[in-house]
């Protein structure tokens, strides 16, 4: 009856409370499979988490073994755990059985510690453990020390067995085994892959051995602080350097447990330790926490990232980037919105193996987002690491159970990485072959990248390669290439040695510098920075996309360099530089309402035609205040196409990608929600970028009340009150018509609906931005005329009324006549403005 007492028993865990005191959600789990075994102990042994291990005697009903039975143990033993103390010495086959009372998962845990014996040196044994059909240990050999290997395996029979076989003229032995139970929802079905970004299936399907847990930022937790009795290491020998990242850490009873987690995949003082980015005495910190785990490449690996935002003061602050072997992760992970809130339990699965470059150490990565909203940190709580079973069934070397070797068979990660190289190897055959058949004027006509490459969207191809053949200045690829070739020295020279009074813009490809290039001529010069990895993929897209479209309203790409490891762009200059700048926080002169108007109106004709321009069309996915920028006249151009996206690539897929790209404060909620990336992302953005034209203030600004941090969510709840122009840009209040400010603030609601397919196209944006540009020049007309006979007959001028609008955003604006003495008139629309071009966009072809 006690040994029945002893191996049903109940993991007794203290629940975590909730900031309120309440328990913050069930953690208790009761294992129906809890078998327990001190091997070789003559007597049952009581560990400090109140877990019983059965004696040998008590045991022996889950043994098979028909040779010398040998079992060693001593008095004193510097070991961490008692169950080290005993062991149970095999000289041939042996197998423990185990019936189980419900399929699942279960944690097989064995313990290993060379107790000292005169019958057997046991540091030199060596020998194989398998369960059922899956290998274990293979040749495994202890040394001096004591180890304990954790796996997780998903049993499916009525018995689980575990067989100890030693090699020839060895012994093989055991000091204690663990065979419990685990929750189901401990491993899900699905993961994440990280090349390409992509979520993962068959994870069930596998089973894992645990490589490292660590509780990240805090102490070492004992099995008996855990709620499914694991121990989890402390983080600080794998942080390199060390000084990188800073502990902080709060009481584990404010984690608070959403819906879709549980203390069971981590206990509350896991959640409650992180390690932040360091103080690095900088305005700026720009700089990436990093672990470096030693792991055997031969073996895929399931990296669990656990995440609790401990550190904020308010919610949206806190945005971080996350990388994992090396491949961008998660980019913009804003915990207070994936976890509900602050101090919420969060965890992230992703699958890496060598087929995507990943290599040892493995390097899990944190660091800030290049955006101006938010604090300058990152954080990490807890990591765990799982090595997956390969082909053959094994976690530990090549060899099967059944003596097959893992190689590239069905299915294996090492027949995929075969097939890709065996490609890239026919590609760059095929390559050669075009190379040796050039025209021989090639030199004269076309530039090694356009020509081997001529450019099509979305072929990340493009410059993977970057060999220079040569100064060929004033060289200019064909209508399908890149544009006008420049040679290093000639952007050099241009902005002066790469002078740092030259820069005129910073980003995560790298400088942007003013230059001069023949005999006067202002450039811009995007020179990317080869160690930064999102900057290259950008450059490539963008150079893809500026290649092929020409529009008054996109800026303009000049050419190129691809000298050697240099990735440099060459765009027009534009002098005004961008429009956030002449709305707050430079202190520029203040731009009126009819120029502000015909700016937005210049970048939604750009975007227009990006949507509607090509078949597929184009998608900017980046739309955001500082990249619409403004050229000597005013004129605003769409730039920075460095995340923009073929509609082809897009349309009829379940996901774009699993990192969301694009600004905070911009973000449609829905691409956010959902991960599908629609041209309706950028109607939402520049509803956002319209609403700070009006108000003039940041879409994101965390140091405002926290109801006011939000531009589109603040400035919606003044719009449905009626009331916007209470919070408009105050020095517009003399010059702005109020129905032109309504019709403005209409086109802004619209394009900021929660649902795509409940947003206008940015043709239905353009119809009405085009009608708030008539109200107001009407009014100014009117106005002014009135002025006018106010001077000839001595009387003071009158205000005149606005206009009533007549139609919504779904239908093509009439303004009304205004109610003075005699009807305003709407001045006719010239070719470069309002409805003209609409007949131009119907026969858009990029130049």
């Amino acid at each position: 009856m006690a040994i029945l007492v002893v191996l049903f028993s109940v993991f007794i865990v203290v629940p975590s409370v909730s900031s309120a005191g309440a328990p913050a959600k069930s953690d208790s789990f009761t294992p129906p499979d809890n078998y327990l075994l001190d091997c070789g102990s003559p007597q049952q042994t009581t560990l400090p988490d109140k877990r019983v291990f059965l004696s040998d005697q008590n045991s022996k009903e889950h043994i098979n073994y028909e040779g010398k039975d040998l079992q060693v143990s001593v008095d004193k033993a510097d070991v961490p755990l008692p169950i080290y103390r005993s062991a149970k010495v095999f000289s041939s086959e042996a197998t423990y059985t185990f019936g189980m009372n419900k399929a699942g998962w279960h944690w097989i845990r064995l313990h290993f510690f060379p107790v000292p014996t005169n019958d057997a040196n046991l540091q030199q044994s060596k020998f194989t453990v398998v369960s059922d059909s899956l290998v274990l240990l293979h040749e495994f050999s202890v040394g001096s020390g004591w180890v304990m290997k954790e796996y997780l395996v998903n049993v499916t029979n009525k018995q689980l067995s575990i067989k100890f076989t030693p090699v020839k003229d060895s012994t093989a032995f055991i000091n204690a085994i663990e065979v419990v139970s685990a929750p189901d929802m401990l491993i899900s079905d699905v993961g994440n892959s990280l090349v390409p970004v992509a979520q993962t299936s068959g994870l069930s399907q596998n089973s894992y051995q645990t490589i490292y847990r660590l509780n990240v930022g805090g102490p070492k937790i004992e099995s008996q602080s855990d709620t499914l009795g694991r121990t989890w290491s402390e983080d600080i020998k794998y942080l390199k350097p060390e000084n990188a990242g800073k502990n902080v850490s709060v009481e584990p009873k404010v984690i608070i447990y959403p819906d879709r987690n549980s203390p069971l995949i981590a206990p509350a003082s896991v959640y409650a330790s992180a390690m932040e980015m360091g103080d690095s005495n900088t305005v700026g910190p720009n700089f990436n926490v990093t672990w470096s785990l030693d792991v055997d490449t031969s073996f895929t690996y399931l990296v669990r990232l656990h995440f609790a935002d401990i550190v904020s003061k308010s919610l949206n602050d806190l945005y971080f980037n996350v990388y994992v072997g090396g491949k961008k992760a998660i980019s913009g992970l804003d915990l207070s919105t994936v976890a509900g809130d602050l101090a919420s339990a969060y965890y992230k699965d992703f699958v890496v193996n060598s087929s995507m470059g990943v290599n040892s150490p493995l390097k899990v990565q944190i660091g800030p987002m290049n955006e101006a909203a938010g604090t300058k940190n990152a954080l990490l709580n807890g990591l765990e690491v799982f090595k997956i079973n390969n082909s053959v069934n094994s976690l530990d070397g090549e060899f099967g159970a059944d003596g097959k070797t893992a190689g590239p068979s069905r299915g294996s990660v090492a027949a995929v990485g075969f097939a890709m190289m065996f490609g890239a190897f026919v590609g760059l055959g095929a390559m050669a072959v075009k190379w040796q058949k050039r025209p021989q004027d090639w030199q004269k006509s076309k530039s090694f990248s356009s020509w081997l490459l001529p450019i099509h969207a979305g072929d990340t191809s493009f410059m993977s390669s970057k060999t220079s053949l040569g100064s060929r200045k004033g060289a200019y690829s064909s209508t399908m290439g890149l544009g006008r070739f420049f040679s290093f020295a000639e952007l050099q020279e241009a902005t002066k040695n790469w002078d740092a009074s030259a820069i005129v813009g910073v980003g995560g490809f790298g400088n942007v510098y003013l230059g001069e290039i023949d005999n006067g001529t202002k450039v811009a010069i995007k020179r990317g920075n080869p160690q930064s990895e999102q900057g290259i993929n950008e450059f490539q897209t963008e150079i893809q996309m500026l290649s092929k479209l020409r529009h008054r309203h996109l800026v303009s790409l000049i050419g190129y360099c691809d000298e050697n490891d240099e990735m440099i762009l060459v765009y027009e200059y534009m002098s005004n530089g961008p429009l956030r700048d002449h709305l707050y926080g430079k202190n520029l002169p203040t731009l009126p309402w009819k120029q502000r108007l015909e700016i937005c109106i210049g970048a939604a004709r750009g975007l227009h035609y990006l949507h509607t321009g090509s078949a597929q069309g184009i998608i900017h996915r980046d739309v955001k205040t500082t990249n619409i920028l403004l050229d000597d006249n005013f004129v605003a151009k769409m730039a920075d196409f460095g995340l923009s996206k073929d509609g082809s690539n897009v349309e009829g897929q379940a996901y774009v990608s699993t990192a969301v790209k694009g600004s905070f404060g911009y973000l449609d909620p829905e691409y956010f929600r959902k991960q599908q990336l629609t041209d309706k992302s950028d109607v939402y953005s520049f509803g956002v970028v319209l609403l700070e034209v009006l108000c003039a203030r940041a879409a994101i600004n965390p140091a405002l009340p926290r109801e006011q941090v939000n531009l589109a969510e603040w400035a919606l709840q003044w719009k449905r009150k009626d009331l916007l122009d209470k919070i408009m840009d105050p020095t517009l209040v003399e010059d702005i018509n109020l129905e032109s400010m309504k019709k403005f603030a209409e086109a802004a609601e619209k394009c900021l609906g929660e649902y795509g397919v409940d947003r206008p196209t940015m043709g239905d944006v353009l119809w009405n931005l085009e009608h708030a540009l008539q109200l107001q020049e009407a009014s100014l007309k009117a106005k002014s005329e009135e002025e006018n006979n106010a001077v000839a007959s001595g009387a003071s001028p009158a205000v005149p009324s606005a206009p009533a609008a007549t139609t919504s955003l779904d239908n093509r604006p009439v303004p009304s006549p205004q109610q003075t003495n005699k009807p305003a008139q709407v001045d006719p629309i010239d070719e470069h403005s309002g409805t003209a071009v609409f007949k131009q966009f119907a026969e858009l072809n990029g130049r």
